[in-house]
């Protein structure tokens, strides 16, 4: 008999590597911009409102389009190869029309700039370009997590599961860490904004030729285990009552409403934190990316940790109530102090260890493994809607809170914001935890208990 490829230690943790790649190349664009925030102001003219609109424009497909439920959706009906390549296509497509938006040789009238300046005359061109490239990556990006999620789920369940969603959680941090480090260097000194935003474009498309390197090695394993070799048969394909039964889950719902306000709470934070350090601790450009870049560095250490720790002993409900607390303790401190951010950062990044690790391999107890992708798909619409919101009231509120632009701004307010925000996923992760006592979904069981 054919040997499954899975079933070879080595060759499962490279596939993890492999689709760890894609995954970091899509956290660094995400997060390439968050230490350039004072560059697209100078250059570009961006408003705090503005950059918070740019942020927010991620969300948009998977918000109001519902993308990430569609994609889950499609996942589950046509597998991994067909869906992966067309959202991580337009994760890459989305990535370089960004870039392009951002470049001199489309602020001298390159295509597309007589249009863009023909409507909505008070954003610049060059902003409601980048604004079109954001949404296109957002489009790709948040199903290509999907897709990665169910290839992890693929690969390893019943083998080390938690420990391979932490080392995917490590991925993704680790290109939010090489973001907010290199981006500030390949600027040269803030002279050179299109090459660090160009280099971020760059790394999704390789990421996007690391995922056909994938799918020879899923054909190859697919052939060999003559699974998914056809489309689901009609029983087991997507219907309305999938998409109920998941909603009607009080756990998953728990889950889903600590993720939004969970995540609502930190990646926000993270797109504006290097320009918080540059005014709050009047710091350099290069040493706020420095610090800000603590919270992945620590996160990337410490989620494999958890992830077995989940593995072997499980009390996932409770370590989410851990994260939570210790997230709206970092952002209280954060408003209200003058602490050293540095180590702020780094507990920080302990808490966005503690929930992520926790909560992504949680769902395979709470349904069924043909609803995955479906239940994947709409936990990160659900998210999204914060990841949506939230940036844009940051930025509102940061430029009301500072009337006339002062050249330091005060961020108490909106850091404020983001500490009631951990408060409610604390609240969350509480139901969650007595929800899973009472009607035994078993959350808090560990991931390798039979």
């Amino acid at each position: 008999m054919k040997k499954k490829l899975s079933n070879s230690i080595l060759f499962r943790w490279a596939i993890l590597f492999l689709v760890g790649f894609v995954l970091s190349a899509n956290y660094y664009f995400y997060d390439a911009f968050s230490s350039l925030k004072s560059l697209l102001t100078s250059e570009l003219g961006f408003t705090n409102t503005h950059f918070g609109l740019f942020v927010s424009f991620y969300s948009i497909p998977n918000t109001f389009l519902f993308m990430a439920v569609i994609g889950g959706i499609i996942l589950d009906r046509l597998g991994i190869r067909p869906t992966g390549f067309m959202f991580v296509f337009f994760m890459a497509f989305g990535a370089m029309l960004t870039a392009y938006g951002a470049s001199e040789a489309y602020s001298n009238g390159g295509a597309g700039y007589g249009l863009m300046s023909s409507f909505l005359t008070n954003y610049s061109p060059e902003l409601k370009m980048m604004l079109l490239g954001r949404f296109f990556f957002g489009l790709g990006a948040e199903t290509s997590i999907v897709v990665v999620s169910k290839i992890i789920v693929k690969w390893f369940k019943g083998k080390n599961l938690a420990l391979a969603f932490g080392i995917k959680v490590g991925f993704g941090r680790l290109g939010t860490l090489l973001a907010l480090t290199l981006q500030p260097v390949l600027t040269d000194g803030g002279t050179k904004l299109n090459t660090a935003i160009w280099f971020a474009a760059i790394i999704v498309l390789i990421g996007f030729l690391a995922f056909i390197v994938y799918m020879l090695y899923d054909k190859k394993y697919d052939e060999e285990t003559a699974e998914d070799q056809q489309l689901l048969s009609e029983k087991e394909k997507f219907k309305m009552s999938d998409v109920t039964s998941i909603l009607t889950n009080r756990a998953y719902l728990y889950i889903a409403l600590l993720c939004v306000t969970f995540y609502s709470a930190a990646f926000p934070f993270m797109a504006f934190a290097p320009d918080f350090f540059l005014n709050k601790f009047d710091l350099s450009l290069e040493v706020s990316g420095l610090i800000a870049a603590l919270l992945p560095a620590a996160t990337a250490i410490m989620t494999p940790f958890i992830g077995v720790f989940v593995d072997r002993i499980g009390k996932s409900a409770t370590v989410m109530m851990y994260g939570s607390a210790l997230l709206v303790m970092v952002h209280l401190t954060f408003a209200l102090t003058h602490f050293p951010p540095s180590i702020l950062m780094i507990l920080l990044g302990v808490a966005f260890s503690l929930v992520p690790a926790a909560m992504w391999p949680s769902m395979v107890k709470l349904v069924k493994e043909k609803q995955i992708g479906t239940a994947y798909g709409l936990m990160y619409s659900i998210q999204n809607l914060g990841l949506w919101g939230f940036p844009i009231l940051a930025g509102i509120i940061l430029d009301a809170t500072n009337p006339g632009n002062p050249e330091t701004l005060n961020y108490t307010y909106t850091i404020l914001m983001f500490a009631v925000l951990g408060f409610f996923g604390l609240f969350f992760g509480y139901m969650l935890k007595r929800s899973d006592k009472k009607y035994g979904y078993g959350v808090d069981n560990p991931l390798n208990s039979k």
